[in-house]
């Protein structure tokens, strides 16, 4: 794989620096630049030692005998012979602190339906569906899907797998049928967790009727639990007999005591799909110590938490930073944070001001997607609400442009709150690359520097250093992917695949600057970022090909001035069928049965052949040119030149 160098050249080069405000450094977990260096530099130099500091804050049933043992490398393991529980250092620990009664989410639903719960309260729910699991049959081990919207249950099944040893498979609530059945599949879920529906802009999505199409054809599965969320828009919730459970009359009449289990470093805690290069979704696998302590430290540090924080990010859990940055870490530092369900813009666009100015939200997380709509829909929305509560900003799932992040900076931060663009993805666990908010001094649209421990280098595909290049992560960090559920193999080929194997290979290019910062310019390979979802061209391509009539296709990634990035389909049919809003309505059916709406296509273009070279390879750099509207050069090497000439008047046309 190489990287576009066309997109490198297109990157900003910004020069406008903002420092964190003094008072903010005042009483900042990292306080000044100096601070920064000093402590990446120990966390470099003695990276066991840093992570054993750190992970001395937690609570451990049994301490580790290694701190990191890459004698299996790349299959690296972290703080090997040690037992503790994520659900345990998530609430038992602030409970025996003393700090039950705190509330740990303020939950607030999309028909403005509310709920406060305390830590005590979680726990006590948290149990209660443990010990529900453990009636039906679950033990440790056994993998648990989950289909449910931004409810409360949510966080408290995530919470109760990881307090008995199951696994948990959450799926985004947005996934077809497909995309669940291939999920239950690959890892052979036993239980199902969804609800009777969940809302968005006003109307009830029936999330158990997906789920018994996704799972008809699943002899795997043996129980589904329905959570009621349909009291005020009933849905039709139909429930098989022997099979199906309401959630409330599981947690019923089950003791509310239950023991979290002492879990071995390397247990497996939890698999998240993600989009690849081929069309297969990749089972990501976390494992607990490592990822417990990496998902502690980033929250900690990155979001400069205090116990009087109120702490907001918009992602969905099914997300990996809804994983980390909504239950994992921010629960582990013992923080209140808000929790909502619906969309941004119902009932109208000034939804997140004024679940900030209610809840006086003190840390704001979100995606540049969501910054540019907010954009758009104009700055009174922003002014009618008070945002003095906020101190710090973020945001995640994607690079931002300068522009987005300066409105960010001036009409939500009022100037005054630090910005935190964190790189990182789902294979990571948590942050890689991200501003310090008080030590380091930010610019707009750059993820600036590593975070402790992480090393990161910029290289050719033959290793050597350059400014502008492929991205790699030299050393191991805890947080890190244990591998792809089912698939060692896979997971060296794609992750450890270039320079000898000694690098993690991320799949981004990315730039150094004059000062260090370090710039994100994009995949290198062929997965497109919609609105923060990674989406693997192969995934639709391959969705594409499966209608009767269509012989090939091919599907790139374009910028889009709000998603950051659209996706545009090529598409050859077979001689006979016509080439009309028919088909092209047909090819949309088929992409939101089998993956979901938010991988749509913004347009699809229809031609008698695609662009390849004389060997037959799809050229998919002169299809991105041709939807970027750029001078596409010489093309005479082609097989054939004129189907360029007649897909670029095509899309010109509109």
């Amino acid at each position: 794989m190489t990287t576009d160098n066309s997109s490198m050249e297109s990157v900003s080069h910004e020069h406008r620096k903002f420092p964190p405000a003094s008072e903010f450094v005042k009483s900042a977990h990292i306080s000044g630049e100096a601070a920064y260096k000093a402590l990446y530099e120990k966390s470099i130099q003695d990276p066991e030692g840093f992570w054993a500091e750190a992970a001395e804050e937690l609570h451990w049933f049994k301490k580790w005998d290694s701190v990191l043992d890459a004698s299996e490398a790349p299959f690296f393991k972290w703080f090997d012979g040690s037992r503790t529980n994520l659900s345990y250092n998530c609430l038992d620990r602030h409970i025996e602190a003393g700090r039950g009664d705190k509330i740990a989410i303020h939950w607030e639903g999309e028909p403005g339906d509310a709920r406060d719960i305390s830590y005590k309260q979680m726990h006590l729910e948290v149990c209660r569906f443990a010990n529900a699991m453990k009636a039906r049959g679950v033990k440790k081990g056994d993998r648990i899907a989950i289909y449910l919207p931004m409810i409360p249950e949510l966080a408290i099944a995530v919470l109760a797998c990881a307090r008995i040893g199951a696994v948990h498979s959450v799926i985004f609530a947005g996934f077809s049928a497909d995309s669940i059945r291939d999920r239950v599949l690959d890892s052979e879920t036993c239980m199902v967790i969804t609800a009777d529906g969940g809302y968005r802009r006003g109307k009830m999505l029936e999330l158990k009727q997906i789920v018994d199409e996704g799972i008809a054809s699943c002899e795997c599965v043996k129980d589904v639990v329905v959570v009621k969320r349909g009291d005020a828009h009933p849905v039709d919730c139909k429930m098989q007999e022997g099979r199906d459970s309401w959630y409330h009359d599981l947690v019923a009449n089950v003791d509310d005591d239950c023991p979290a289990e002492e879990m071995e470093a390397e247990d497996l805690l939890f698999l998240l799909y993600t989009s690849g290069t081929t069309g297969k979704p990749k089972g990501i696998m976390h494992t607990t110590a490592g990822y417990q302590v990496y998902s502690y430290l980033t929250s900690k540090y990155v979001f400069d938490l205090k116990q009087d924080d109120v702490y907001w990010c918009t992602a969905d859990v099914g997300w990996i930073t809804g994983h980390t940055y909504i239950v994992y870490g921010i629960m582990q530092n013992g923080v209140t944070q808000v929790m909502y369900e619906g969309a941004p813009n119902h009932p109208d666009e000034g939804r997140f001001w004024d679940i900030i100015e209610k809840y006086k939200v003190s840390i704001f997380y979100t995606a540049p997607t969501a910054i540019r709509a907010f954009m758009k829909w104009g700055d009174d929305w922003v002014t009618r609400k008070d945002l003095s509560s906020l101190r710090l900003l973020g945001t995640v799932g994607e690079p931002i442009n300068p522009e987005a992040w300066m409105w960010y900076h001036k009409m939500i931060g009022a100037e005054r709150c630090p910005i935190v663009d964190t790189w990182w993805q789902t294979e990571t666990g948590g942050h890689m690359l991200t501003p310090m908010p008080g030590a380091t001094a930010t610019k707009p649209g750059c993820a600036t520097l590593p975070f402790f421990g992480i090393e990161p280098a910029i290289l050719t595909d033959d290793g050597e250093a350059v400014e502008a290049g492929i991205l790699a992560i030299k050393k191991p960090w805890p947080g890190m992917l244990r591998g792809i559920y089912g698939d060692p193999q896979r997971f060296k080929d794609t992750y450890w695949c270039k320079w000898g194997g000694k690098y993690y290979f991320p799949g981004d290019g990315a730039r150094r600057d004059e000062d260090g910062y370090i710039w994100i310019l994009g995949r290198v390979d062929d997965v497109v970022n919609v609105s923060g979802h990674r989406i693997g061209t192969a995934e639709l391509e391959s969705v594409f090909v499966e209608h009767k009539d269509v012989a090939e296709s091919a599907v790139v990634g374009v910028p889009h001035e709000i998603k950051g990035q659209g996706l545009v389909a090529f598409v050859t049919v077979i001689d006979g069928r016509e080439q009309d809003d028919q088909l092209r309505k047909e090819l949309v059916t088929m992409i939101d049965k089998s993956i979901g709406k938010f991988a749509r296509p913004e347009r699809i273009l229809f031609s008698s052949d695609l662009p390849k070279t004389r060997s037959g390879k799809i050229m998919r750099r002169i299809l991105r040119d041709i939807a970027e509207g750029k001078e596409l050069g010489n093309v005479t090497t082609l097989a054939d030149p004129t189907v360029v000439q007649d897909l670029q008047q095509q899309y010109l046309k509109g």
